[in-house]
């Protein structure tokens, strides 16, 4: 009797939060090695059902660098990366929208499916819903360098995305973009979300990452920061508190929510059922950032 309570104490908690945001859009990125094994892919799809389930409007933008590597590797092409960007010429976008734009994406949408859920699949063979204009990188000098075919997201098919989130259809969408040439562009899977997250509008954008969100001490799980306001992020940057590949996520957290995003969240993607524990209890178990 004592579980049975507990259960239904959790299904209260989650109540509030179950009403708050319902018809709300949240985009969730995945990538890394949250892709990579698929017991913790499982359960973060089935969280995704779940949130579909109870009036949510979830949506999917997705990478799949590691994947993309072994199918270079099995072609007998050798991944070339600049300034830590892989360089996509000729050989390497056809394998990067074969793996990435139609097998990966095909099979999150059919994984989604099989869990009970509707989902759709919007890629080039489908439906692109992702265009923009190539992008060159800067060096530490501020020299250009050319990437090959990569670039940025500048414009959102919001309309085909907003009538799938209606219908009960969970989009998902892989990162890459069509430039106005109709050239097919590789997209930074972090950026893409984020793009798709600010034209849409979207009450939550949530960062699956191998740590569980902010640290005040980085190598200290404990010292995790459940909440945080842009301007204490900005302070915990200046003082050195956030540091390393931290840097650049959380400042994408708060460029993303100066452009309207309400709210941006940094999660341990490989932690069970992290969606479900982030979003539906008051604690939750990353790091949420906020305006105010």
């Amino acid at each position: 009797m004592r579980e049975a309570i507990e259960k239904a104490n959790v299904l209260i908690e989650a109540l509030q939060w179950i009403r708050q945001f319902r018809g709300k859009i949240t985009v969730i990125k995945l990538g890394g090695s949250v892709m990579e094994d698929p017991r913790n892919l499982g359960h973060l799809l089935l969280d995704v059902v779940f949130m579909e389930t109870v009036g949510m409007r979830p949506v999917v933008v997705h990478g799949g660098g590691a994947a993309i590597s072994r199918a270079m590797a099995d072609a007998g092409l050798q991944p070339r990366f600049v300034e830590g960007r892989r360089y996509t010429d000729d050989a390497t976008l056809r394998i990067v929208e074969q793996v990435l734009g139609h097998e990966i994406n095909t099979q999150l949408a059919a994984q989604i499916v099989d869990l009970g859920g509707q989902a759709r699949p919007l890629n080039f063979r489908t439906t692109n819903v992702l265009f923009g204009e190539k992008t060159l990188l800067l060096d530490k000098q501020g020299q250009a360098i050319d990437l090959g075919h990569v670039g940025k997201v500048s414009r959102v098919d919001r309309d085909a995305i907003l009538d799938l989130c209606l219908q009960g259809i969970v989009p998902v969408i892989p990162s890459l973009c069509l430039d106005d040439d109709g050239q097919q562009l590789n997209v930074n899977a972090d950026t893409a979300a984020t793009a798709v997250a600010e034209q849409l509008g979207a009450e939550k954008l949530v960062f699956l990452s191998d740590v569980n969100g902010v640290r005040r001490r980085r190598d200290d799980p404990d010292s995790l920061l459940h909440t945080l306001t842009v301007e204490e992020a900005k302070g915990l940057i200046d003082s050195g508190a956030i540091e390393a590949g931290m840097i650049p996520k959380v400042q994408a957290c708060l460029e993303t929510i100066e452009r309207g995003v309400r709210k941006v969240h940094i999660i341990d993607g490989r932690l069970r059922h992290s969606l479900l524990l982030e979003i539906y209890t008051s604690k939750g178990v990353g790091t949420e950032i906020a305006r105010r």
